[in-house]
């Protein structure tokens, strides 16, 4: 793909006309980062993320706990802002490749199940306080549909020319609430508190990535019938 190629579809992020991404986008051009190098970047923030989840039932001071869960969900933060970068190197800055696609795709879902999974293990609710979702892997579970909302998009590209990045759980609103959820843990373990909020914040987005999953078919569904 050359540099004047289209980089394929884009979601539409509001946070592309902000001065601060501009100016940052130049940076990443002047210091010669290709978008694929930025792509996999993402995938070392999202891994950071994970390790501060993971280590968060092992620490035995409020503070402690406080800056894994700070560490979590700067780690989240940090993915999408590679996931911005890469797009507007490759494409404003015109420097899309010809494996641009690839490197689009395969660091997101990598860095989805890394963040997911981890958070999965980052806490523990009282099997009293929640019946239903005691029986699933919750973090596991996220990530396999957030595996399946994207799939859904690709294969919707394949079957009609289209994709759409429909919510209410794509990738976005998943790692907002997410860090919505990480940073009220924060303030739990500061409080002593059991931190239970990366619990519902794994609750909603298993629900709303279930009806997204559904929402994206459905469209596929709709779609190929009208062509009939």
């Amino acid at each position: 793909m050359s540099a004047s190629q289209d980089h394929g579809p884009r979601r539409e992020l509001k946070s592309r006309n902000t001065g601060w991404a501009r100016l940052l986008a130049r940076w990443a051009c002047a210091s010669n980062l290709s978008p694929n190098a930025i792509s996999v970047l993402s995938i070392v923030f999202a891994a950071g993320s994970m390790t501060c989840f993971l280590l968060v039932p092992e620490q035995t001071t409020p503070l402690a706990s406080a800056l894994m869960w700070f560490g979590a969900a700067a780690g989240i933060q940090f993915r999408l802002l590679c996931n911005l970068m890469d797009g507007m190197v490759a494409v404003e800055g015109g420097r899309a490749t010809a494996t641009g696609p690839i490197f689009n795709e395969v660091p997101d879902r990598v860095a989805d199940v890394l963040i997911l999974v981890g958070a999965g293990y980052s806490t523990r609710v009282d099997p009293g306080v929640i019946k239903l979702f005691d029986l699933l892997p919750l973090g596991w579970a996220c990530a396999v549909l957030a595996m399946g909302t994207a799939y859904v998009r690709l294969l919707q590209g394949t079957l009609t020319g289209q994709q759409s990045f429909m919510g209410p759980m794509a990738k976005q609103h998943r790692m907002a609430v997410l860090t919505l959820g990480a940073l009220t843990a924060l303030v739990e373990s500061f409080c002593g508190r059991e931190p239970v909020a990366i619990h519902w914040a794994l609750v909603i987005i298993f629900t709303g990535a279930a009806f997204t999953f559904c929402r994206r078919l459905n469209l596929i569904v709709r779609s190929l019938k009208a062509k009939a």
